[in-house]
């Protein structure tokens, strides 16, 4: 039911309202496709609602993730993590490994007629270059562990939830060896920097005036980010202004009209749907075509953009994943033509996916 939700939120919405009452996740459910609500749910976290995953996803992702942390254990994750993204911004060395990372990958392909994209770029979000032993092995115990997220979770040797948890144990023993032995390296990098001049790396500034570059990147996270849906729960009973409620279910077509204001009950789920709002016609002119130009004249911090999340549960690393994004492009376009092949097709899984993995011709402006 919630993949039907995901992959048709447009449609669920225009069917069914924008907010209604279902049951999932063993759980009575508000189920919001609604901007305001979205936002007055991310902004009373901990107040009103809390963060509210099903104990499966726990078991996947581990107890010390800040996705299903809650409290006080989610506020000293984030300030750890907001600390080292502060102290990343105000250093290179961060910026110069996004850098040779993405030119790594991009010099990979010079003698490739053909690429698969999504792996490719796995391997920049993971950095990972292609020469390490361990690329191919952690790529795909990730598909495994992407998978087992939305599996079953029944814990059996052989099940694709059973994998995800051993899978995400390896990649977390493989990670930590690497950074070992790139901490290892990292005198030897500092030294030889020290005894050169400033390099032509990019830096934040440059991150900061590619304002097309950016605009493009919003319009690719609307149209297809990675975080559709968040679970939290009412902590008290919640009372919030609606004009129309649902409270059918997904099965009849009747409804109940109520006035300005709706009781959500105490330890009701309640599911805010991103990308329901990320495509709603109503709020973004046009809203299933790529226009990139929108975001000239729309600001990327309101209300109907909310690729990642908000509140005090926005995720801290938001701006290094778009700085990663925008320097990959830089060299790509720079370096390389490229023509998708006519029969891909873009997929929810519930994250974005190609059914071939998004393959490219490309040709190399270099050689």
């Amino acid at each position: 039911m919630v993949l039907l939700i995901v992959g048709l939120s447009v449609e669920i919405f225009q069917w069914y309202g924008k907010v209604f009452k279902s049951h999932l996740f063993f759980s009575p459910t508000v189920v919001s496709c609604d901007q305001e609500l979205n936002y007055y749910i991310l902004q009373n976290e901990d107040r009103l609602f809390e963060c509210s995953y099903p104990k499966p996803i726990h078991g996947i992702l581990g107890k010390s993730s800040m996705l299903v942390a809650v409290g006080e254990t989610h506020k000293r994750l984030r300030n750890v993590a907001v600390s080292l993204v502060t102290t990343i911004k105000s250093k290179p060395d961060f910026l110069n490994d996004i850098e040779k990372t993405a030119t790594l990958i991009l010099d990979s392909w010079k003698d490739k007629n053909q690429v698969i994209f999504c792996e490719e770029a796995r391997k920049q979000v993971l950095g990972l270059t292609p020469d390490e032993p361990q690329t191919k092995e952690i790529l795909q115990d990730f598909l495994t562990f992407m998978r087992g997220l939305i599996s079953l979770p029944i814990y059996i040797p052989g099940t694709p939830y059973a994998r995800a948890v051993q899978a995400r144990h390896r990649i977390s023993s493989t990670v930590k060896a690497i950074i070992e032995e790139r901490r290892r390296n990292m005198l030897e990098h500092q030294k030889i920097r020290s005894m050169k001049k400033e390099g032509e790396f990019l830096n934040w500034e440059d991150y900061r005036v590619m304002e097309f570059t950016q605009n493009v990147i919003n319009e690719v996270l609307r149209f297809g980010n990675i975080v559709k849906f968040v679970h939290r729960k009412a902590i008290k009973d919640v009372k919030f202004r609606v004009f129309t409620l649902f409270l059918s279910g997904l099965i009849s077509t009747s409804y109940n009209t109520f006035g300005p204001d709706y009781i959500i009950p105490s330890g009701w789920k309640v599911l805010p749907v991103f990308s329901a709002v990320h495509l709603d016609p109503s709020l973004h002119a046009d809203a299933l075509q790529f226009n990139p130009w929108r975001w000239q004249t729309q600001d990327q911090m309101c209300k109907k953009f909310s690729p990642f999340g908000g509140g005090s549960r926005c995720c801290p690393g938001f701006e290094l994943a778009k700085v990663e994004v925008a320097f990959f492009l830089h060299h790509l376009i720079q370096n390389y033509r490229w023509k998708i092949e006519d029969d891909e097709q873009p997929i929810a899984y519930p994250y974005v996916e190609f059914q071939r993995g998004l393959k490219l011709s490309v040709h190399c402006l270099c050689s």
